[in-house]
């Protein structure tokens, strides 16, 4: 079928009623506002995993696409069972530091976070040696190694967060700004594991993480998931973080400053230096096996069946909390209420169509994505449709409620071919494609497409750009602010600032993107220079590109 039949432009489209301060964009789905504002509701629960709320949501879904006639992934079901094995600490000790002159003492969540992935009922670091590997990064690539083969053996180790090209912004160290998965906290505790240490340790500061304190206090406090099947993995007894302020204490009384450590740090000869301290810290676990689910359905291609076009966005959110001051309800409206409803919305179009597809479309809820996105780690370990004919896809979390824009920002800008489906239609829309502007946040590690990315599958991961239709800086600036706000916090609900015709725009442009994708037999290519381009073509002997 040719492109030209496929794609009409948008302009012509039958228009639906706007709002009188949305832009004039044609309604892509009458449902998907009911969609969201019903997952984002109280009666969810948050949407944690593995809880009613949880248990809820899947329902939902799951009864959306058998009523959309989806036919289901898995035999006869739409679920994907996901093994997650839930820790939640408690009675949790002071961090103590203890030095020959030294004592501190430092309080769970106002100064410090501490858990762990492994499977115990108490955890007790006690007296453990506190050495400091700068960013904790080993990548022969960068000739850059932060262990140094050191003996790590009962020790914890103290890492700074992101990597040392985000403070030289130099472009040939590392990738300068733009943080790379060097400088993710799921690299430093798996590189921490791997080496023998007992625990590690995390500087947090704001600029380089990406996030503030309260993100890193009200994700990592509570229930924690991880998988029931780590693979035989090594785990840390403790994995945590610490606040800008207790690691300066740290340091100082290291006889060191946090400053002077920094900049050792950023030196490609660094070495690794115990600080002559000691960390204890002791907590008590509850431990419960679950079972949580991804929910996939899909249309089954006409002439290429067994290869796929992905559609995903995760479901899940942090739940809900007991409080002094009564229950706090975590309903993650933008994150990521949006997403799923925009899933459940798209398949909705895609089975209005006369004729399927040439390719199979997969429409794909993951779950526990808030946990270490764990749903879509578990699918890409256990692929339902061969990671080798996945031929690409586009990943949806948090959605723009606050109206239509001239941009499309693209996370991961610049690393695969499939820039080149996401320009062409945005150029349909009158809109440009920019590179996300914090890339040292280092969002493109930070969703569930990167599981699928990490096993060379090309992904679109893209957001309304900042330049709003009909509004000025300003505006752009407020949105910021009312993001930051509210994300991973009680207050991310629906509320009145938020517009639909962003979400319209965007579920049009990911529509024809994906139309594309599965009427060809284009298999998109990563860009020379890319970590995943080898792990694509180790797959080319399936078919000829």
């Amino acid at each position: 079928m040719l492109l030209s039949a496929l794609i009409l432009f948008l302009g012509s489209m039958t228009t639906g009623c706007s709002q009188p301060d949305e832009a004039d964009i044609p309604v892509f789905s009458e449902n998907v506002k009911e969609h969201i504002e019903t997952l984002a509701s109280d009666e969810f629960e948050g949407r944690a995993p593995a809880t009613p709320g949880g248990r809820k949501t899947v329902e939902y879904i799951e009864n959306q696409f058998a009523k959309i006639g989806l036919k289901p992934a898995v035999g006869d079901s739409y679920r994907q069972a996901v093994p997650l094995m839930e820790i939640t600490g408690r009675n949790f000790s002071e961090l103590m530091i203890t030095g020959e002159n030294n004592s501190l003492s430092f309080s769970y969540l106002d100064d410090m976070i501490v858990n762990t992935s492994r499977e115990v009922e108490e955890m007790n670091l006690q007296d453990s040696e506190l050495v400091f590997v700068g960013y904790g990064v080993v990548a022969p690539e960068y000739d850059w190694d932060d262990y140094q083969a050191i003996d790590l053996e009962g020790k914890t180790v103290v890492i700074l967060v992101n990597d040392p090209g985000f403070v030289l912004q130099q472009d040939e160290l590392f990738t300068g700004r733009a943080m790379t998965y060097y400088g993710r906290w799921t690299y430093k505790f798996e590189e921490a594991a791997r080496r023998g240490a007992s625990g590690a340790i995390i500087v947090h500061q704001t600029a380089p993480a990406g996030y503030g304190w309260d993100v890193v206090r009200n994700s990592w406090s509570g229930a924690q998931y991880h998988l029931g099947e780590n693979n035989g993995e090594p785990l840390l007894e403790v994995e945590g973080w610490v606040q800008e302020h207790v690691a300066e204490k740290i340091f100082e009384a290291a006889g060191w400053t946090l400053q002077e450590a920094m900049e050792e740090a950023v030196s490609p000869d660094f070495s690794p230096r115990s600080l002559d301290l000691t960390a204890s810290v002791s907590f008590e676990n509850s431990i419960r096996h679950s079972e949580s689910y991804n929910v996939v359905g899909y249309i089954e291609g006409t002439e290429a069946p067994e290869e796929s076009i992905v559609y995903m966005a995760h479901w899940d959110h942090l739940g809900k909390e007991e409080t002094e001051e009564g229950v706090k309800i975590y309903n993650g409206a933008v994150d990521n209420a949006t997403g799923t409803g925009g899933l459940i919305a798209l398949a909705e179009r895609f089975a209005t169509l006369d004729q399927a597809p040439r390719r199979s479309v997969v429409f794909m809820a993951v779950t526990a994505e808030e946990s270490g996105l764990l749903g879509s780690r578990y699918y890409t370990e256990n692929p339902i449709f061969p990671l080798e004919t996945t031929v690409g896809g586009i990943n949806m979390d948090a959605l723009n409620v606050y109206g239509a824009t001239h941009d499309v920002t693209v996370i991961g800008y610049g690393n695969s071919e499939m820039d080149e489906y996401l320009r062409r239609h945005a150029f349909r829309q009158d809109r440009e494609l920019v590179p996300e502007g914090s890339p040292e946040k280092g969002y493109y590690y930070r969703s569930d497409h990167f599981n699928f990315v990490r096993q060379g599958v090309p992904m679109i991961y893209a957001n309304a750009g900042t330049d709003y239709i009909g509004e000025d800086e300003e505006y752009s600036k407020m949105v910021q602010e009312d993001l930051d706000g509210r994300y991973h916090d009680p207050s991310d609900v629906v509320h009145d600032l938020w517009r639909y015709d962003g979400i319209h725009q965007d579920l049009w442009l990911f529509y024809y993107i994906g139309m594309d994708l599965a009427n060809t037999d284009d298999f998109p290519q990563w860009y020379e220079g890319t970590e995943f381009k080898e792990l694509r073509e180790a797959s080319a002997h399936l078919r000829e590109y």
